[in-house]
């Protein structure tokens, strides 16, 4: 009891200390609740036969039916593979890019190419995406720019996103474009905070600039990219189904379809308000296993995570 209190009084006193701070904190804390987790009570339709006359609790109960459904039908295994594949392609290709581009901003000594070159590189992700996805689509048309210049080189001027086999390579670099500059400002920082006399004290040793990239700035950002990468982690499944469904169509479905765009399709174009939010909970689970079994590896491995 004496130890209750005392842990009782010393909250009390911390608030008293902190009130300013502990108020800027109640919008965020406010959003999360309202936008967050206040939601997931609407999880329940998943095991239900939802009818809006009837309600969330009213609608009748269905247990694992539309998981069965769904694990049993034609779709599931493409879905989970494309989802899977773009998911590991965005995870190999587009994570490491931005730490690169910072690398290399860091490695350039003049100031005013750094900001052109990180003003140009932060441009498309400012830009809208209907717009980004309509440069995507009038770039890669038949008679778009890419294919005009392909053509020289044999290209045979087919419309790029009529061919299932082209959409992923095309998804993948276009994020790239739109976000590497973006996501490296994290990194850029992250290398702001290395102690210089470790670069000077390599140079007196003889390291070049290359050898003090390898044994100086990467270890010193090490423990940003290991937060970003159970992050990502975490995230891995959801494909971000906007971009997917401006730039997709039934040819492309093969290799395009992916869980939250099939969510987008079953939920809102066919009202199957129960399906889908199965498939959703099913994808969220995922990406929480997903989660914690990164921040895991990375306590082990890195001495980094998120708790």
């Amino acid at each position: 009891m004496a130890n209750t209190q005392k842990i009782a009084n010393r909250y009390v006193r911390d608030f008293m200390l902190n009130k300013y701070l502990y108020m800027m904190m109640l919008p965020v804390i406010a959003y999360y609740l309202i936008f967050h987790y206040a939601p997931m009570y609407g999880a329940l339709i998943a095991f239900k036969e939802y009818s809006p006359m009837k309600g969330i609790l009213g609608s009748d109960w269905v247990g694992l039916k539309h998981f069965s459904d769904f694990f049993q039908s034609y779709y599931f295994w493409r879905i989970l593979k494309n989802t899977i594949v773009i998911s590991l392609y965005s995870l190999i290709f587009e994570f490491p890019a931005p730490i690169i581009l910072a690398l290399l901003i860091n490695e350039v000594r003049s100031k005013s190419f750094k900001r052109v070159a990180q003003t140009i590189t932060y441009m498309p992700y400012f830009i809208s995406l209907v717009v980004i996805c309509g440069i995507i689509t009038d770039f890669t048309n038949a008679d778009g720019v890419i294919n005009r210049l392909l053509m020289l080189f044999g290209y045979d001027g087919q419309a790029m996103l009529q061919k299932p086999e082209l959409f992923r390579p095309i998804y993948i670099l276009s994020e790239i474009w739109q976000r590497i500059g973006w996501e490296s400002i994290i990194y850029i920082a992250a290398l702001m905070s290395i102690d210089v006399e470790q670069y000077e004290a390599a140079r007196m040793d003889g390291a070049s600039r290359i050898k003090q990239m390898f044994y100086i700035t990467l270890p010193g950002i090490m423990p940003t990219i290991a937060i970003m990468l159970i992050l990502r982690m975490g995230n891995l499944l959801n494909v971000g189904f906007e971009k997917i469904i401006l730039l997709y169509n039934p040819i492309t479905y093969e290799t395009a379809d992916v869980i939250s765009s099939f969510v987008y399709r079953k939920g809102l174009l066919e009202f199957g308000w129960s399906y889908s939010s199965a498939v959703g909970l099913f994808n969220s689970v995922i990406n929480l296993v997903l989660l914690i079994t990164a921040n895991y590896i990375s306590r082990k491995v890195n001495k980094s995570s998120l708790w």
